[in-house]
């Protein structure tokens, strides 16, 4: 008797981070039928089936990867993530990595408690998705790591991101989007507004520059300020507004003139490890982005640089 995720814990000796994942990932049944909630209550003398997939190997290579450095101490490196990179190795991607670059360039430390359904991921403390440029941050010792994962958990961190939106927002003024996030019910690798397990999500959405596309629809330049940090948050709250990212085929539609998705994470703001005093660090908007945006017929904003102003 009792959760679901506790009771497969403890018969498998698994962690519980990775039951949550077997779950959500519709490996386990529970009397024959699929099960996505982790506090299922178990009565007693269910049947549990558990298919969990295949492990990688955590062996991970040293590869000489180029990096684009934004800022690097003893405590941690920040690095301008190029777009079509995964951050750390998962199951089917064990090379290309981020973290295969930077072991290439130093160790980082270790993991004690991998799991496999997450990936390898060693220094890892914040993701970004793969199609995702911009600011990344990654611890470089244990005591950092701790310290840095804490900051983006109680929320002393500040995000910017820059995205190309395109639909019906008229983006005429900043718009707050306070919406649940969940997984999808059916399709899992996505998430939806509500879905399976919804978690508070909070964004902030302001227009740099916007203009209408001569088909009904509001192309806009947007300054994306995540409050909170749900999977795929920016992506799913601007496809809420009626106004996926340009190039976004799975919550929008692709796009000849930028073969991503537009988005880039612009700004973060984050409590240095050993000092305690915020480092601001800035990865310039790319050049696909500009220049799709040009391509679109948008005029580029005088500010476009510039930090924002706090919420």
């Amino acid at each position: 008797m009792g959760r679901l995720d506790a009771v497969l814990a403890a018969l498998s000796g698994a962690s519980r981070s990775q039951v949550a994942a077997w779950i959500a990932g519709g490996h386990v049944k529970v009397e024959g039928q699929p099960v996505t909630k982790v506090s299922l209550k178990l009565r007693g003398g269910e049947r549990i089936d558990v298919s969990p997939p295949a492990l990688p190997d955590a062996r991970v290579e040293a590869e000489d990867l180029p990096l684009d450095v934004i800022y690097e101490d003893d405590y941690l490196i920040a690095v301008n993530k190029p777009p079509g990179m995964v951050t750390h190795p998962a199951p089917g991607v064990l090379s290309g990595t981020l973290v295969n670059a930077l072991l290439g360039r130093m160790p980082l430390p270790e993991q004690p408690d991998y799991d496999s359904e997450a990936g390898y991921r060693p220094g890892i403390v914040h993701r970004l998705d793969k199609d995702t440029s911009g600011v990344i941050v990654v611890a470089k010792t244990v005591g950092a790591h701790a310290r840095l994962a804490a900051a983006f958990k109680d929320r002393e961190t500040r995000k910017t991101y820059l995205a190309i939106a395109a639909g019906q927002w008229r983006a005429d003024g900043p718009a707050r989007v306070e919406a649940p996030i969940g997984r999808h019910p059916v399709q899992r690798q996505r998430m939806t507004v509500g879905g399976a397990n919804p978690r508070e999500a909070q964004t902030l959405f302001t227009p740099l520059a916007a203009h209408p596309d001569g088909h009904g629809r509001t192309l806009a330049l947007v300054r994306a300020q995540p409050r909170t940090g749900r999977t795929h948050q920016i992506r799913v709250h601007l496809a809420h507004l009626g106004s996926p990212i340009l190039g976004d085929a799975v919550y929008g539609r692709s796009s000849e003139t930028m073969l991503r998705h537009a988005l880039h994470a612009h700004f973060l703001s984050v409590p240095h490890p050993g000092t305690g005093r915020l480092l601001h660090l800035h990865a310039p908007a790319p050049d696909d982005m500009l220049n799709a945006w040009i391509a679109l017929g948008g005029a580029m904003p005088s500010d476009l640089e510039e930090p924002p102003r706090s919420e």
